[in-house]
């Protein structure tokens, strides 16, 4: 069996749902250590980016990409998530054939002029990170059978917690599978976070580098 490169967090169908309301958003600390897997392909998807064009995995191919799952009017966690890509936008910036691309879980309102503004406020480069919606269900659907992380509505909604989704990013090679997930924000119960989330994005880094690599 091929082995990959080393992935921040073990590649299984997880379906954790670390969400946007304070009672479910622990991560476990990043595991250490090499192991084996075989990549998932990504089911086909096709959604609009904030500028209104239609883009879906095909467009995609050919580059590596990360992927983060967010709603503009959250007042939990989505925040950090996005703060985390910035930083990845920011120390990648010289990476070829890299893309980051966030997913709103809450299209019915994150149309394309809110992840516009969205985007704006942390200065995602369009031709480098992309921001896509469409309809709930196959944005719903497509993070719990393609991505194979959680996301849903809330039981108890308030305003900025109103969905329940994974902090995660995911992490998808030049041919369209997933390859590993990492932590998106720091473990707010982790003594020693700091560190621990320095390791878990310079272990993504080190991946996103060893995937490029294959296509070169």
């Amino acid at each position: 069996m091929k082995k990959f490169p080393y992935i921040p967090l073990l590649l299984v169908c997880i379906y954790l749902s670390p969400s946007c309301s304070p009672r479910a958003r622990h991560i476990p600390p990043t595991e250490s250590g090499k192991t084996q897997f075989e990549p998932i392909p990504l089911i086909d998807f096709t959604l609009t980016e904030r500028s209104g064009e239609k883009l879906g995995k095909k467009d995609l191919l050919g580059n590596v990409w990360v992927a983060s799952f967010v709603f503009t009017r959250c007042t939990g966690p989505c925040p950090q998530v996005t703060a985390t890509m910035a930083q990845l936008q920011q120390e990648l910036k010289e990476v070829p054939h890299l893309r980051l691309v966030t997913f709103t879980v809450d299209p019915e309102r994150d149309k394309p002029d809110e992840l516009k503004k969205y985007a704006e406020h942390f200065r995602a480069d369009p031709k480098k990170w992309l921001f896509l919606t469409g309809e709930e269900k196959k944005i719903h659907e497509l993070l719990m059978k393609g991505f194979k992380i959680g996301v849903g509505r809330a039981e108890n909604p308030e305003p900025g917690k109103e969905f329940d989704h994974s902090t995660r990013l995911v992490i998808v090679d030049a041919l369209g599978n997933i390859r590993g997930f990492a932590n998106g924000i720091r473990d707010e119960n982790d003594p020693d976070s700091e560190r621990h989330f320095k390791e878990n994005l310079d272990n993504l880094k080190l991946q996103i580098l060893e995937l490029v690599k294959e296509i070169q």
